[in-house]
């Protein structure tokens, strides 16, 4: 079972409602809306994803992480490792 499982519908939710506003930025470019407002938008949907993405994350500390843990020994250490890495890679974007 993934740390996930029980908020999966709500991310599957928050998701599409992102893939709904990346189909509206490419009809205001189609549309050749001005360049602020498609940022403005752009903004919008990388704060939505990076929502998503802090979610899932304290989802798998809470879960994976504190499993893994609780067994120790090298486990423990690679979902540490793991994890540092994810929020690294979130932490560049």
């Amino acid at each position: 079972m993934r740390g996930y499982t029980e908020t999966k519908d709500a991310h599957l939710r928050r998701l599409r409602r992102i893939e709904g506003q990346i189909r509206g930025l490419s009809r205001m470019v189609e549309n050749d809306e001005y360049c602020i407002d498609i940022l403005t938008q752009i903004s919008a949907a990388t704060r939505a994803l990076q929502a998503v993405s802090i979610s899932l994350l304290d989802e798998h500390l809470r879960h994976c992480v504190t499993e893994a843990i609780s067994e120790g020994g090298a486990t423990a250490n690679e979902k540490i490792t793991e994890a540092s890495d994810a929020i690294a890679r979130l932490v560049r974007s």
